[in-house]
Order: C-alpha cells, then sequence, then structure tokens
C-alpha cells in the first residue's frame, strides 16, 4: 500500500467533506450552544453550570454521531452509484488504498470537528465564569474521536456491500447496541431462554463495547478511568478499527464493477 496515494485520497474526501458539510454543523453547535446558555439560568437556578456542562459535551458527540453515521457511508456510496471508482480504480490505485484513504480522510474532518467544538464549548463556558475540569474534558473528547472513528469504520464496512441509507441505519443500530452491549446480555440471561441467551452473547461477543470509550459523564465531574484501563481502550478501539477496515476492504476486492 502506498502511503502517498492513500494520504492524496484522504485529502480529497477531507475537503469535499469540510467544504460541503461540517462548516454548517460548526455554525449550528455555537448558536445551539449561546442559546443554551441564555436559556438553561433562567429555568435551572444554582444547578446551570452542571447542565452546561452536560450538554455541551453530549451535543459534540450527537454531531460527530451524526457526521459518522451520515457522512461516512457517502464518500464510497458515492463513488459506487456515480460510477467514479470505475476510474478511481482503473488508476495504480489497490483497494486497500481507497479503503483507507476513504477512512483517514473522515478521521481527519472528525478531529476537525471535535477540535473546534470543543474550543468553542470551553471558551464559552470561559467567558461565563465556569469552572471545568479541563483535562478530563480533554481526555473524553479524545476517546470520543476514538469512538467516532471507529463508527466511521463501522460505515465505510457496511457501505462496501449495501446502500447509503441501510448502511446510516445499521451504524446507528451499533452505536445503541455498543453502548448497551451489557445491558442487551443482562436481558437474555433474564429471559432464561437458551436461543435469546446465545443471540445477545453473540452480539456482545462481535460488536464494539463502545461503553469503554464513552467518558463524557466522568469527564464532567473530573472523573477518569486509570491509565491502564485508558491503554487498554486505546488499544481495543484501534483493533476494532484496523478489522472493520479489513473485512470492509477483503468484501470491496470481491466486488465486481
Amino acid at each position: 500500500m502506498n502511503p502517498g496515494r492513500t494520504l492524496a485520497i484522504a485529502n480529497n474526501v477531507f475537503w469535499e467533506v469540510i467544504r460541503a458539510r461540517v462548516l454548517y454543523f460548526i455554525m449550528v453547535f455555537g448558536l445551539f450552544f449561546i442559546g443554551a446558555m441564555r436559556l438553561i439560568p433562567e429555568y435551572a437556578v444554582l444547578t446551570e453550570d452542571k447542565i452546561l456542562l452536560d450538554l455541551g459535551i453530549a451535543a459534540i458527540g450527537i454531531l460527530g454521531l451524526i457526521v459518522a453515521a451520515f457522512v461516512g457511508t457517502a464518500p464510497i456510496q458515492n463513488e459506487i452509484e456515480n460510477r467514479t471508482v470505475l476510474v478511481l480504480l482503473a488508476k495504480p490505485i489497490s483497494r486497500a488504498e481507497f479503503i483507507v484513504g476513504k477512512h483517514l480522510g473522515l478521521c481527519a474532518v472528525l478531529a476537525v470537528l471535535i477540535t473546534v467544538t470543543m474550543g468553542l464549548y470551553l471558551g464559552l463556558m470561559s467567558l461565563s465564569q465556569v469552572n471545568y475540569p479541563l483535562w478530563s474534558l480533554l481526555v473524553a473528547a479524545f476517546y470520543l474521536f476514538l469512538e467516532l472513528s471507529l463508527l466511521t469504520a463501522v460505515a465505510i464496512a457496511l457501505s462496501v456491500f449495501t446502500s447509503s441509507l441501510l448502511a446510516t441505519l445499521l451504524t446507528f443500530a451499533v452505536y445503541v447496541m455498543g453502548h448497551l452491549s451489557e445491558d442487551i446480555v443482562a436481558a437474555g440471561e433474564l429471559s432464561k431462554n437458551p436461543t435469546v441467551e446465545a443471540i445477545t452473547r453473540g452480539l456482545y461477543l462481535i460488536l464494539p463495547d463502545l461503553s469503554r470509550l464513552d467518558l463524557k459523564n466522568q469527564a464532567v465531574y473530573g472523573i477518569l478511568p486509570d491509565a491502564m484501563t485508558l491503554i487498554f481502550n486505546f488499544i481495543y478501539a484501534l483493533f476494532y478499527i484496523v478489522l472493520l477496515l479489513a473485512i470492509a476492504n477483503l468484501i470491496f476486492s470481491r466486488r465486481e464493477f
């Protein structure tokens, strides 16, 4: 795999998505959070600081999820539907370079989105003289980036063999089940049905446990897992990303255009 060709594809995806969509998301976040800072103190006396901390980091996560799920399925599907994939693959570009380049470009978009919205979030909190645990929030933002990068890999893996709409819906389903994986297993055990238990345990083993990467609720209180847990969860996320991209490449390499 040639790094130069991969980065060229990533750069093209990055600028295409940045120009088309992401700036609007950043504007929406800024307007939403400024509005919330004006309204919440009127209705939540004495607890407004905590609500604003929770609301801001949650809004960043939701925006990132929308980008990962909706935008993550578009680059490959658009190439397939417009038949431009034939032009790209006719050039000296391998399918692995194509898949990895698309993922890297989308990850760069997510990095910009999270960095800018976190900057707005922390800046507005500082202007309002709200105390916040800076280090914990920055670590939570980094793990949010890992979670969204993993979801982007899910979206890409799904988009190579199904439609954009179905891939988007399935990506949202993976997000929900990934955050509720332990609850799904518990529900299966409560059912006392061996078949249901086997299915729920299978889902738990196959689907990524996204709750490992969700530190938002802890971070607003200045609480983080220990260093070894953070390192293990970082490796866990990278493993799933590599695995999903390998699956996407395997499926894509078997497709005929």
